[in-house]
């Protein structure tokens, strides 16, 4: 069996519906479905078991449980704005050290989600094959990368150790990989809010063919609308998790992106043209307190994805969001 966690969000239940898509329903998915609506993200699939986070080590102490031979643990608080710093790191910490724990003791491959947010603002580049000494220069912006970068530590600490055999073998996972999500857009996002892909929270303008408002730059070197970011759309994501679920690629971070950093503008001008419609964009001013913390560039180094073994082309992001706009956002049925 496989175990997903955050498995009503974004990108845990497009895994979800990726693996029924490859004929896998043994699954059991974890996570809170509270009120926001995010049930409808897996009203179209199948799984064995679905629990609350609460509910997730007592089940794993049950003689089912020995079936799980690999946990994508995609759960997480994952927003920006986050400021309750004892509950960030409650669920992006110590939960996922458990649930390391629980994988080193029963030989399960463990694939979890980490963030480009622990990049900070790029000053000290997108490299994902950084040392401990490295990755400890690293200055996330905000409390959620911090949290993601901080068992980024743990994590190619432990490694370390024990290949310096001051750890006992059964005390990491056999496997591990920590995913460096750059900017995933796609179906299911709908429940995020503030969170959502611009595409996402733009649509219902651009599929109306009214303007929609975009950033100017203060930033000598890039134009208005000229900041860059690596979109990726989440079936590329997925692809990817699901590369590392199966092969038996060397443990460590990975960066999740296309290589390629996209403007805005080019990327809002895509979803424009994918619903037939002229773009049309306005400029406003970047609000002040953002200025000082606003990452003008993001792109993955991909290399050591590729030496992994993923050897799949990446979606053009023409393709990526006119799919995402025609077959999703413009129909009477938004849900994969």
């Amino acid at each position: 069996m496989i175990l997903v966690t955050g498995a009503a969000g974004f990108i845990g239940s497009n895994l979800v519906a990726a693996l029924n898509e490859r004929g896998r329903d043994d699954l059991v998915l974890c996570d809170w479905l509270g009120e926001d609506g995010r049930w409808q993200n897996l009203a179209k699939c199948c799984f064995r078991h679905i629990l609350t986070p609460p509910q997730l080590f007592d089940w794993l102490g049950t003689p089912e449980a020995a079936g799980i031979d690999t946990v994508l643990h995609m759960g997480a608080i994952s927003e920006t704005t986050a400021s309750d710093g004892d509950l960030v790191m409650e669920r992006n910490y110590h939960f996922t050290k458990q649930l390391w724990t629980w994988c080193g003791a029963t030989g399960a491959t463990f694939v979890y989600a980490s963030s480009a947010a622990t990049y900070g603002d790029g000053a000290a580049g997108f490299s994902d094959a950084l040392d401990l000494t490295g990755l400890k220069r690293l200055r996330p912006l905000n409390l959620y990368g911090w949290s993601k970068h901080v068992f980024d530590l743990f994590a190619v600490g432990a490694q370390a150790r024990s290949l310096n055999s001051e750890a006992s073998p059964t005390s990491i996972p056999p496997r591990w990989y920590g995913l460096k999500f750059f900017n995933v857009f796609g179906p299911n996002e709908y429940h995020k809010g503030a969170m959502r892909s611009v595409v996402c929270k733009m649509a219902p303008d651009i599929l109306a063919g009214r303007a929609v408002s975009l950033f100017r730059s203060h930033k000598a070197g890039y134009a208005d609308g000229g900041q860059l970011r690596d979109f990726i759309g989440v079936e590329d994501v997925c692809a990817v998790v699901l590369h590392f679920s199966r092969e038996p690629a060397p443990s460590g971070l990975y960066n999740v992106g296309t290589g390629q950093a996209c403007t805005f503008a080019d990327f809002i001008s895509a979803a424009f043209r994918a619903a037939g419609h002229a773009p049309q964009i306005d400029y406003v001013p970047m609000p002040e307190d953002l200025r000082g913390r606003y990452q003008y560039f993001t792109q993955a180094e991909t290399e050591r994805l590729r030496a992994s073994g993923y050897n799949q082309p990446f979606t053009p992001i023409e393709d990526s969001v006119g799919r995402y706009v025609r077959n999703y956002l413009a129909a009477a049925d938004p849900y994969r």
